[in-house]
């Protein structure tokens, strides 16, 4: 086990009814006025952002609406969040939303802590965030994770690039988790969650090459069990309160770094898969990454089988073959890549209308022109990334 340092400081409020204290929850720290930064048109139209407006508004907390935000969140929205906080004197930024609001959130919290920086700087590490302004998360989609994490992804419109970074300001202060909220999710969105919650402890468990992290093992393997069982549930009873709790709590968890804690690890697959959403906006992160992981998996999986072989025994229940452990290994990549499709997820990139004309200038973006590579069980230059984005192409 590597030496690591854990660091979780955001308190959750989860369960039922748990939005409707919001109000109360941010007079506590006494911020002066809040941006309430939200989504499309479900959050007004669930009454959630007439809720959160009514819990702050009994407080006597005044507060200034941007919403708008997509599924990959914008530069440019990010911006046009700075600017408003900057001119209304903003001290607190509340995310209502999935993932992409809490991205667009954090960008616009450091954006206004550093108005002297583009904040485009940071997400090209050309620059550091030396404070922000606090961000508290209602969360709506149990994806990213992004409502623990120190994690912020954003991206450029002008010229495709969807970067992010990793920061101590983007750790949420205080995050309110009700499992009621996602009921009214689609099974798109539902399932795409159901992925990204997975690949973030897969990526974790598989993104390197550190041996003896046994107790972290066990912990990714439980919450991958777990999360599977409850994708399950979710996906043939959407309101079933259970299973939507554990997907919003392993949400979180498999994102605040726990999963990954004494092990370092490179997330070959997100790195693929910011290239593809960043040039294709229309894609949906965790389905990039359902179409992209059996692929990438297939690829490195000879680097470390018994890698690969222990996930198939632990995670899936399947016989281990001690005389071939690739054997056991690429049978443990085709039980997930099922799972996938039994949850209507993609699994290449035919699927979402990719070009395979484009698959040169994703890996040239991934590589950052020939500046870096990624480290792994197999690292990753540009012909390697071309090679998994070919066979996710199904060539």
């Amino acid at each position: 086990m590597n030496n690591f340092e854990f660091y979780t400081p955001t308190r959750v409020i989860f369960g039922k009814d748990t939005h409707l204290q919001v109000g109360k929850i941010v007079a506590e720290y006494g911020f002066q006025k809040v941006l309430v930064h939200f989504g499309g048109a479900s959050a007004k139209k669930s009454g959630l952002l007439d809720a959160v407006c009514g819990a702050l508004e009994a407080e006597n907390i005044p507060y200034v609406l941007l919403g708008g935000v997509q599924a990959n969140p914008t530069l440019s929205m990010a911006r046009e969040g700075i600017a408003l906080c900057q001119r209304e004197q903003v001290d607190f930024v509340l995310a209502v939303g999935g993932g992409s609001v809490i991205d667009s959130a954090k960008c616009i919290a450091d954006g206004v802590g550093n108005p002297d920086v583009d904040v485009w700087k940071f997400y090209m590490h050309e620059a550091n965030p030396v404070k922000a302004l606090p961000v508290g998360t209602i969360l709506t989609l149990s994806a990213s994770g992004s409502e623990m994490s120190a994690s912020s992804m954003i991206t450029n419109e002008e010229n495709g690039f969807k970067r992010g970074f990793n920061s101590p300001t983007h750790r949420p202060l205080f995050s309110i988790c009700n499992p009621e909220l996602t009921y009214t999710v689609n099974r798109f969105q539902t399932s795409c969650g159901t992925v990204d919650i997975m690949m973030h402890t897969l990526e974790r468990y598989m993104g390197g090459t550190t041996k003896d992290t046994a107790l972290t093992d066990r912990i990714a393997e439980g919450l991958l069990k777990s999360v599977i069982e409850a994708g399950r549930v979710a996906d043939r009873d959407p309101q079933n309160y259970e299973a939507r709790a554990t997907l919003m709590w392993a949400g979180g968890l498999s994102h605040n770094d726990i999963t990954g804690a004494g092990r370092a690890f490179m997330m070959q697959v997100h790195q693929l898969e910011h290239e593809l959403s960043g040039m294709y906006p229309r894609i949906t992160h965790g389905a990039g990454l359902s179409a992209l992981w059996p692929s990438w998996a297939r690829y490195v999986c000879a680097g470390w089988p018994e890698r690969f072989a222990q996930y198939a025994v632990r995670v899936w229940n399947l016989e281990m073959n001690f005389e071939n452990p690739m054997e056991t290994a690429l049978a443990g990549i085709q039980a997930t890549e099922d799972y996938f499709k039994s949850l209507g997820m993609p699994v290449n990139l035919r699927e979402l209308g990719v070009e395979p004309e484009k698959i040169g200038e994703m890996a040239e973006k991934c590589t950052n022109y020939g500046k870096r590579t990624l480290p792994g069980i197999r690292e990753l230059g540009k012909q390697e990334m071309m090679e998994i984005y070919r066979l996710a192409m199904g060539e």
